[in-house]
């Protein structure tokens, strides 16, 4: 019988014991977790501080409505040449160019390949020019004549819909157009079914 109660009492010593070491643990987990999160507030407060004197905490929607007006300015000033020559390059566009003004960009478009779309883009630096260079519409660059017309501005989700037109050498009729009932056997000549 004593050797019953010492089990008992070793047990509750084992207890006793293991729940201090879950309880210093559990201290030691809430300790951390706290310097986590005073870390993570000082983070934060000084994340907030550098945006401030960066000047980037704006709205959104502001700072695009910036940059459409920035660039409807820049395409005011800026011309759009056709026709170019596929061996022209942006110095011979600007020498083409150079009475008309100040030249900031020229920009000769080119495909995934690397290989020129004919068509370029010429910045001024005063929006005079532009006026000036529309003068030079069917000038000659390379024994091409130039078509030079004023670079209109690209406004976002305003691309022109295209309806497509069923194609009646096609072997599908267009959808939900009822299938015409077969006149002659479609498995060869004959006669109908």
């Amino acid at each position: 019988m004593e050797g019953d109660d010492v089990d008992d009492v070793d047990m509750v010593a084992v207890d006793m014991v293991a729940a201090e070491t879950n309880e210093s643990e559990l201290d030691d987990m809430k300790k951390r977790l706290k310097e986590m999160e005073d870390e993570a507030a000082a983070l934060l407060e000084m994340q907030a501080k550098v945006e401030k004197e960066m000047g980037s905490v704006q709205d959104p929607s502001a700072s695009t409505a910036a940059s459409q007006a920035n660039r409807e300015e820049v395409d005011s000033r800026s011309v759009f040449v056709g026709n170019v020559d596929y061996l022209c390059t942006p110095e011979e566009v600007q020498q083409h160019f150079q009475a008309c003004g100040t030249i900031n960009r020229v920009t000769i478009r080119s495909d995934k390949y690397g290989q020129p779309k004919g068509y370029a883009y010429v910045e001024f630096l005063e929006s005079v020019a532009v006026q000036e260079a529309l003068l030079l519409n069917e000038s000659e660059l390379h024994g091409r004549q130039l078509k030079v017309t004023v670079k209109r501005t690209n406004l976002p989700g305003m691309k022109q819909f295209r309806a497509r037109r069923p194609n009646p050498y096609m072997g599908f009729p267009p959808r939900g157009a009822p299938m015409p009932p077969y006149l002659f056997s479609p498995y060869g000549y004959g006669y109908p079914i």
